[in-house]
């Protein structure tokens, strides 16, 4: 009876827990869509207006009640009282899982090289694009700045440069260079379907994340682009995987000393392609240790802390072994400049003097004329970073200054840089009639597409490269908004939100720690200067792990059968 009762009094949490996420999640979905389609429209949100608040009451209702009836069905279907019982896989899953072969692995790698190679040939010599060029030019140049990453700087510039000395051909350098990152990034996509092997999907699912990785355009646009975002990713998910193995039995992971170094080469090699996802790592490591509590005795806390440091000495000795200039602060703080430029822009005459003197003396008044609502790259560019080495509390007492007499012009400010990666039905678009090397933005500008100088497109694929010319910077949104939904991070967005809710509901924590690193650093993109889908590629890469429904250990028995 004592158990019946405890039991009864588990399911009542479990059940009041679960509609507490779902009302969180129908919050969160409904205002991401009410604000979403307010700023896309007119700029601005409108809380005072009643139609939308009572289409976000309706929605949250919907949103909240429809979410709990799914969840519920799941749970009932995969691990309620009505499937208690023995099963075989085969009949589970519809197919026979067998265990991944010795060469697993090369083979879902050589078939990833062989889907994007026509369209490698298709763009040829590649994406080279987004800051592309000023990498490049930074080796050149001998002229280095904190600005990008060093790490990849010197990968890019250097391959290119050496190949070019070599050969005289740019472009034979910038396809050597895309070439080399795509085989990295493959191999990645092709150790993490392994890895999903080993978790008991079958050849369909095998399949269908092959051709997923191989064929998908985001993921294929930034396999073959040379900025950042593509190794970052492949790195991140790497990392991810790492965590989902180290989470389901920490005393074989840490155990494994190839395993350990493994974790500490990539969780260190992480922050390399991306700044933020150094400060991301440093907030995740505290919820590591309190997840990992029961091991601190072990070999997970050096684990855990041994990146931290060798990042910093990377970035410290290639810093100062290449005399690089000093720190760009605008970067991080893009969402104040850009808050201080819309009060500036649309409430300049509720400026005094002295405060509009003291913008002036961080911000120059001919880059506070450029102000747009979308990308602050014109705004920021031109800040003043050693007036603000000098003096940054002038800055911040401007700031909160003018925070309390325009506090929806803030959040506005902060939202239109943003809301492209919450907001499902965003157009991508924040470079219009920006013009380019080759081309003006118009349509979209949700990929870049071109080859920046010195490089020049020699497509050997013409089709190819026109149907990724749509995709980047055509009318797809327009032409086609429901499959340019499968495109958007809003969408991806969505998905996270939803299945990470679900798991919290049922404190299946196991499966949401290992993506902790992943959501803190999408956090980081909303301090961001715009919303591009290279910020959170990640979001993509990632969706076969957040996916993956539970380790073969846990679920296959001695003849291949499982307790649901």
């Amino acid at each position: 009876m004592e158990k019946s009762n405890l039991g009864n009094r588990n399911t009542i949490r479990t059940n009041r827990s679960a509609w507490l996420l779902s009302g969180l999640f129908g919050v969160l979905s409904a205002l991401f869509i009410v604000w979403g389609y307010q700023l896309e429209k007119n700029d601005s949100i409108n809380i005072s207006d009643r139609n939308s608040l009572l289409v976000l009451v309706l929605m949250i209702l919907v949103f909240t009640i429809d979410t709990k009836h799914v969840w519920d069905n799941y749970t009932q279907s995969f691990h309620g009282r009505k499937f208690m019982g023995t099963f075989r896989l085969e009949k589970i899953f519809g197919q026979k899982w067998e265990e991944p072969g010795k060469h697993d692995f090369l083979i879902n790698w050589l078939i990833l090289i062989a889907l994007s190679l026509p369209v490698f040939l298709g763009v040829y010599p590649g994406f080279f694009v987004y800051d592309a060029q000023d990498e490049l030019m930074e080796v050149i140049t001998r002229s280095f700045s904190t600005h990008h990453p060093l790490v990849h700087v010197l990968l890019l510039g250097g391959t290119i440069a050496l190949v070019h000395k070599f050969t005289g051909s740019w472009n034979l350098g910038i396809a050597t260079y895309v070439f080399i990152q795509m085989l990295v990034i493959t191999a990645v996509f092709a150790y993490v379907i392994s890895f999903m092997r080993k978790r008991f999907i079958g050849k369909r699912g095998r399949i269908l994340w092959i051709l997923y990785y191989g064929v998908f355009p985001p993921i294929v646009m930034f396999t073959l682009c040379s900025c950042k975002d593509g190794l970052f990713s492949a790195f991140l998910i790497l990392l991810t995987v790492l965590l989902m193995e180290l989470t389901e039995n920490p005393q074989s992971f840490i155990s494994d000393k190839r395993k350990i170094v493994l974790f500490i080469c990539v969780a260190a090699f992480v922050p390399c392609f991306r700044h933020n996802g150094f400060y991301a790592y440093l907030v995740f490591i505290p919820f590591a240790l309190f997840y990992f509590r029961k091991q601190l005795k072990t070999a997970i806390v050096p684990m855990l802390l041994i990146p931290v440091i060798l990042y910093v000495i990377i970035s410290a000795t290639l810093s100062a072994a290449l005399g690089c200039e000093g720190t760009h602060h605008q970067e991080k703080l893009t969402v104040p400049i850009m808050q201080m430029a819309r009060v500036y822009t649309y409430d300049k005459e509720s400026l005094s003097q002295d405060e509009l003197s003291t913008l002036c003396d961080y911000i120059p008044e001919t880059n506070l004329d450029l102000y747009t609502p979308r990308v602050a790259d014109m705004v920021k560019v031109a800040f003043n970073n050693e007036k603000y080495e000098k003096d940054s509390k002038n800055f911040w007492k401007l700031w909160f200054s003018l925070l309390k007499k325009h506090p929806m012009t803030y959040l506005n400010g902060w939202l239109l840089t943003s809301y492209g990666y919450w907001y499902p039905a965003a157009d991508i678009n924040v470079y219009k009639g920006t013009t380019v090397f080759t081309f003006t933005y118009d349509d979209s500008s949700y990929f870049g597409y071109e080859v920046e100088q010195p490089g020049e497109r020699h497509s050997i694929i013409p089709a190819i490269d026109r149907l990724y010319r749509y995709i980047s910077i055509g009318s797809l949104h327009d032409d086609y908004p429901v499959l340019a939904l499968l495109l958007s991070p809003g969408l991806m967005l969505l998905i996270y939100m939803f299945t990470f809710l679900y798991r919290i509901s049922q404190k299946n924590f196991k499966r949401v720690m290992p993506f902790i690193p992943i959501v803190l650093t999408w956090l980081t993109v909303l301090l961001g200067p715009t919303y591009l889908p290279r910020y959170v590629l990640y979001l993509w890469t990632g969706l076969p792990l957040l996916m993956s429904t539970g380790s073969v250990s846990d679920l296959i028995k001695n003849n291949r059968c499982v307790n649901i």
